[in-house]
């Protein structure tokens, strides 16, 4: 009897958070169908085509050139041998620790008139203006897509090189066997086995650019990213933003609904039971110095260049940078960072043992409920969680109003907006990191501490937590860190006259000033690292 009525507490938490953190974008389809004749109708007719149009070339473009970088570099380091593949077989996920607007600044910075490119090829070659020379522009949608490029590619990269780790080597070396060169192996085997984990990868990809605000803003180049923050800040139409917000999700789950029915009929069953770091291709001669330049290149422009460039800015700046600012907003940063990852991972651990109480497809649909939030971008879960505060605030206030006691803006306004909106946003990374974790703990220990007299609660904090420990902390550093380097959501909804790392050197970037904020930079570049040692790691203990 005493189970049953545990049981019930366990459903009512999960289903609770389930349904507590989809709320928002509960709210956001519910606004984006109400009527609003004036605002939005006037950016249907003039501009908005362009921004949905600006938002699909940026999807297309960052996901093909991911593609360009990542699928060669994911093959090299899986299936070849040559200088430095111990070296880049880790130091290529580098570039996720960077975000995306200070590498933008950084070869903005570069590559601009007045930038050191430039002025070299000036002196070298006489030219006097830019009527005597053309020299490309990076703040476009090109560009956008480039700097988006590589910092994303490494999702691919590393989701495809496991996949190739864990397919069997004899499908490649009876290809060889039957006369097919390398290329041809790769074109024939290798793409086709690993579909699903490379269309996975890109629609983690397509997600992230369509979400991108700050290098898309840093560039002026208007999709409907800004289009939501400019129709907030700019008319004031939260319903607008939200009918915006709602074409950003539609063209999500349209990419969702492709790339899942391409994959409905596929199915891969040759698999090896571990990794293997056999080397199916040793290359020698003038192929393995270009494998080794191939790689050490995109090393060196999507990452080694810009935190030198940084590097150099915070040694030059110092005295400016490091600052009583940097403290106060490095600390404002850390404390809502680890307050997010606490409260993600103690909600994801109640549900997800929820599942293992009761192990049912209807138990899975709190924790799928709770993750709904990591699909929306920034600028969207922005507008998504303001729609539910106001309206409970206005309700109070209304209900308050005769007492003369009305609280006013006491959750918009607060901390608690940011708090909540990074508990929508990140929910997902710890629940799917709990949920790994708890898979590989047998059920026969849950019957054994059931058969020594302990209930659901004492089974969960003293024989899985224990075990869960790793899980817990890799899943920890992850939400942190994103708590770290989330910009749009943070610029919406801070409170007034509070700043985070992340809009803190973001509004440097904006005034063409992060040289003034380049410690800050190069923190948020250092924290990110962290995750990814770990899951280096990870890998490496597996193999």
């Amino acid at each position: 009897m005493q189970f049953k009525f545990s049981l019930s507490w366990w459903q009512l938490i999960a289903w609770t958070t389930g349904l507590g953190l989809s709320l928002p974008l509960g709210f956001l389809i519910f606004e984006s169908l109400q009527s609003d004749p004036l605002v939005f109708a006037h950016l249907w007719e003039t501009v908005l085509w362009d921004y949905i149009g600006n938002t699909i070339l940026l999807i297309l473009g960052v996901a093909l050139l991911s593609c360009v970088i990542a699928l060669p570099l994911g093959w090299l380091v899986a299936y070849c041998d040559f200088p430095g593949k111990k070296l880049f077989s880790w130091a290529l996920m580098l570039p996720l620790a960077m975000p995306s607007y200070l590498i933008a600044y950084v070869y903005t910075d570069l590559f601009d008139y007045a930038g050191p490119v430039q002025i070299a090829l000036r002196d070298a070659f006489g030219w006097q203006s830019p009527d005597d020379y053309w020299f490309f522009d990076i703040r476009t949608l090109g560009g956008a897509i480039v700097m988006l490029a590589l910092v994303l590619y490494p999702y691919l990269f590393l989701i495809f090189k496991t996949a190739l780790k864990e397919q069997s080597h004899k499908l490649v070396q009876a290809a060889e066997i039957m006369g097919n060169t390398p290329v041809q192996s790769f074109f024939k085997i290798s793409l086709p086995l690993s579909q699903g984990a490379i269309a996975a990868a890109v629609a983690l990809i397509s997600m992230e650019a369509m979400a991108d605000f700050a290098t898309v803003s840093y560039f002026a180049v208007s999709t409907l990213t800004t289009a939501v923050y400019d129709t907030w800040f700019g008319y004031y139409s939260l319903t607008a933003a939200a009918k915006i917000s709602g074409i950003m999700l539609l063209i999500l789950f349209v990419a969702i609904f492709i790339e899942r029915y391409s994959r409905r009929n596929q199915a891969v069953f040759e698999r090896q039971t571990q990794f293997s770091d056999e080397s199916l291709y040793p290359l020698t001669g003038g192929k393995a110095f270009a494998a080794s330049a191939f790689a050490s290149l995109v090393l060196l422009v999507a990452f080694v260049v810009p935190v030198w460039v940084l590097g150099g800015y915070a040694i030059d700046y110092f005295e400016q940078a490091w600052n009583s600012e940097f403290f106060l907003y490095a600390w404002q940063s850390l404390k809502i960072s680890a307050l997010v990852s606490v409260l993600a991972i103690t909600l994801s651990i109640l549900v997800v043992y929820f599942q293992r109480l009761t192990p049912s497809p209807a138990s899975l649909w709190p924790g799928r409920l709770a993750s709904t939030g990591y699909a929306l971008p920034g600028t969207v879960l922005a507008i998504a969680v303001l729609l539910p505060l106001t309206t409970l605030e206005e309700s109070i206030n209304l209900w308050l109003e005769p007492y003369d006691k009305a609280p006013g803006l006491f959750l918009s306004g607060t901390l608690f907006a940011i708090v909540f909106a990074y508990v929508v946003r990140f929910y997902a990374i710890a629940h799917g990191s709990i949920e790994s974790s708890f898979s590989r703990i047998s059920p026969s220990l849950d019957m054994a501490s059931q058969s020594m007299g302990r209930n659901a609660r004492q089974t969960l904090t003293s024989v899985h937590i224990p075990i869960l420990k790793r899980g817990i902390l890799t899943a920890g550093l992850l939400v942190f860190i994103e708590c770290m380097k989330e910009l749009p959501a943070a610029l919406l909804l801070r409170p007034f006259n509070f700043e985070t790392l992340a809009t803190h050197v973001f509004q440097y970037v904006s005034d063409e000033q992060l040289e003034l904020a380049s410690v800050a930079a190069l923190f948020i570049v250092l924290v990110g690292l962290i995750p990814l040692y770990f899951i280096n790691r990870s890998m490496e203990q597996k193999h």
